[in-house]
């Protein structure tokens, strides 16, 4: 949780927090390693909501769950590189009681999200992805968006004069 990319994140999210059109509650967002790095954003760098897509879970995750933001996260079953991941995750966070909505997508693999031309990139990418088994799959990402914008909407929505205190519904 510490480092130039860390600092990185945080200046982004304190210039966020600054400006006039912001409510104050910030989400973070990552996908593959950026997802590793969301789920190591989650506690004490003050942010209100984290989504990871198909990113790996830090191996001392369970020490800082009780400090944790609400998480999304989205995995493929057929992403060989991550298999277990969702279950590991959803097991971790219920038993922390963290706020979360976890999902393996049966027919997804890995960054089933990016739906990227495949003539963006060089031969070797594309080989790579074919390997892995890294594609878009259509049915698998627009529910995935749907339920990271519900969750980011609920977590990130500014409470209004009728919420209870604390701000929640």
């Amino acid at each position: 949780g510490r480092g130039r990319t860390f600092d990185d994140i945080d200046a982004a999210r304190l210039w966020l927090a600054a400006r006039d059109d912001c409510t104050g509650r910030i989400g973070v967002i990552g996908f593959c390693m950026g997802g590793g790095f969301a789920l190591l954003l989650v506690a004490d760098h003050g942010f209100a909501v984290a989504s990871t897509n198909y990113g790996s879970i830090p191996k001392d995750f369970d020490s800082f769950l009780d400090r944790s933001c609400p998480i999304v996260g989205s995995y493929g079953a057929k992403d060989w590189s991550l298999r277990g991941a969702a279950a590991k995750l959803e097991r971790a966070l219920t038993a922390a009681d963290v706020p979360h909505d976890v999902k393996e997508y049966p027919e997804a693999g890995h960054s089933f999200l990016n739906d990227h031309d495949p003539r963006d990139f060089n031969a070797l990418v594309v080989l790579v992805a074919r390997l892995s088994n890294s594609r878009y799959h259509e049915p698998s990402a627009a529910d995935a968006r749907r339920r990271i914008r519900g969750f980011f909407d609920e977590h990130l929505r500014a409470p209004t004069p009728s919420d209870p205190p604390g701000g929640s519904r």
